[in-house]
């Protein structure tokens, strides 16, 4: 099988402040006809910067190619004029990207932006680009082609989002395709509905595809052969099965050992720098600890109990439409207890959030009691409810919007313990902020510096401070660690959990990935459609899943060789 795509010697740079700095270092590899490549590494590994470097997409003036070819059927990309490449971008090498709501044009509908690739790249009329746009809808298995086809993109879910993406990628039947991170934000089911299309689309038209992705799990579903990529250096490539089986660098390792297991709970996680360093504890949670843990937790009465609730939300079509009612929380009933971590799982738009949201008294129940310490929270008036802020906290899903890009992450800590007036001095909160960002990972020089300052992982972790401030008894984790890197959520999974042993947290953990909240937690509540599926111990429900639902959402995990 011939290589229809060589990358050689590759070195690109970027310029700051009038400094050089390389971040590509020398990487070569190929794709062969045919073929899924995976390219696996954690954010800054250089993934992307080299995959648009292949579609010449590099931002200009800030960064160039210092050394290298990429041999595009014999023709050297690097060499060609922006002109030229033009014909080759979107119609022979297309690309799929990570975020599909800023690659799409809000102001266009999908079925338009899919129809102007066409228009531009092939000689069809424009009654035949209409027939052929919604046949690409069909091939992808977008639900009702024409309403999508007629719809912009903010009326449409992240699914089908990205599977309009996809039909926009494929429309000119590209040679190569390079889908960059393209289920990172999905649900479970969703990610794997879109390999599988992947997968069927490829084994159909025979195109290559380079696949990039932080998730090894993911590429031992998809890829044929795997490159890893760390520190803008290619560590190691090879087959799937050698890649799983023997990985050879400890880098490698490193991302295999990081997520957590589906059959063993560790204590802590490893992070990449505990098997770097050779550092890993192999303490297991064992069912006689964990049994003891649950008698204890569960011979007291509940921290928090959830009576029958429901939250409606009514829309109306028109002006003289008639009102829709819609249950985003149908009939919810469950118990928390103090010290207790309860998963939340089940797929985008099934009411986790809304359950959650209405539990932090951010968006009042419809019906039903929400009782905190035996006292009905759904009843309390304005000053009440701001009291009850200290005990119930929330950890966001994006810690950058949450955070005041104009306040330094010390006064962002501080300013909770104002509003609550805890501590009275301002020496002493500062104290206590201090204290908190050693406990979170951070320290005191970190205290002057602004959110922009810091790593994903980092503001994560000043998110967490930001709550711990607090000393609350419940913490909400919405979705709290799925859009960090793999290492980077296993030392925020270790984090959160130390954290509870330290000051006695309670958490409600809601998310979309399996394998992380059948670590986090100690009983797992699945929903569906605003109502509970299935409610008891996590390991219980991983083992024996009693209904349809879970079993689908099980199944869907993807499972390392």
């Amino acid at each position: 099988m011939h290589n229809i795509l060589s990358i050689n010697d590759l070195s690109i740079s970027f310029f700051s402040n009038g400094k050089e700095n390389e971040i590509i270092h020398s990487i070569s590899y190929h794709l062969k006809k045919n073929e899924i490549l995976g390219i696996v590494g954690e954010s800054g590994s250089g993934k992307s910067v080299s995959s648009l470097a292949i579609l010449g997409l590099l931002p200009n003036k800030v960064s160039k190619m210092t050394s290298g070819s990429i041999l595009f059927e014999n023709e050297d990309l690097t060499l060609l004029p922006s002109k030229r490449f033009q014909s080759i971008r979107g119609k022979k090498i297309a690309m799929i990207f990570q975020e599909p709501m800023s690659s799409l044009n809000p102001s266009m509908s999908c079925g338009k932006q899919v129809e102007e690739i066409l228009s531009q790249h092939t000689s069809l009329s424009n009654k035949e680009i209409k027939s052929e746009t919604l046949l690409l809808f069909e091939k992808v298995k977008l639900p009702d082609p024409i309403r999508v086809c007629n719809s912009y993109p903010h009326e449409i879910s992240g699914g089908q989002k990205q599977r309009v993406m996809i039909a926009m990628a494929i429309a000119c039947k590209p040679t190569i395709l390079i889908a960059d991170e393209p289920t990172t934000a999905l649900d479970v089911t969703v990610q794997n509905d879109i390999v599988s299309l992947l997968k069927e689309i490829q084994a159909e038209t025979k195109m290559s595809i380079i696949f990039i992705t932080h998730d090894l799990a993911l590429i031992s579903e998809i890829a044929d052969r795997v490159l890893v990529m760390y520190k803008g250096h290619i560590v190691e490539q090879n087959t799937v099965a050698s890649i799983f089986k023997s990985p050879q660098h400890n880098y490698t390792k490193a991302l295999i050992n990081s997520r957590p297991s589906m059959n063993t709970r560790l204590k802590t996680l490893p992070t990449i720098n505990d098997v770097l360093n050779n550092n890993v504890s192999h303490d297991e949670i064992s069912s006689a600890m964990r049994k003891r843990h649950h008698e204890e937790i569960y011979s007291k009465p509940p921290l928090l109990e959830v009576i029958n609730l429901e939250k409606e939300y009514i829309s109306k079509s028109g002006w003289f439409g008639k009102p829709n009612y819609f249950k985003a929380v149908d009939n919810v009933s469950f118990k928390l207890y103090e010290g207790e971590t309860l998963g939340l799982v089940g797929e985008s738009g099934c009411g986790k959030s809304t359950l959650g949201n209405a539990i932090l008294q951010l968006d009042k129940a419809t019906s039903g009691t929400i009782l905190f310490n035996g006292l009905d929270i759904t009843k309390l008036n304005a000053s009440q409810t701001t009291a009850l802020r200290k005990d119930i906290q929330i950890i966001f899903q994006d810690p950058y919007s949450s955070l005041n890009p104009r306040i330094t992450i010390g006064n962002a800590i501080m300013e909770p313990m104002k509003v609550h007036k805890l501590y009275d001095t301002e020496t002493k909160r500062k104290t206590k902020a201090i204290d908190i960002l050693n406990r979170v990972g951070l320290s005191e020089e970190h205290f002057n510096r602004y959110p922009h300052e810091f790593s994903g992982g980092q503001r994560q972790r000043i998110g967490i401070a930001r709550t711990v401030a607090l000393e609350p008894k419940l913490i909400v984790c919405d979705e709290s660690v799925s859009a960090l890197d793999i290492s980077v959520q296993a030392q925020v999974l270790n984090l959160l959990n130390e954290l509870k042993i330290n000051f006695g947290f309670t958490y409600i953990f809601i998310s979309h990935d399996l394998a992380v909240v059948k670590y986090m937690s100690d009983q797992l509540l699945v929903m569906n459609k605003g109502k509970i599926e299935e409610l008891d111990d996590a390991d219980t429900v991983y083992e024996y899943p009693k209904n349809e639902y879970t079993k689908k959402l099980i199944n869907a995990i993807p499972k390392s060789l």
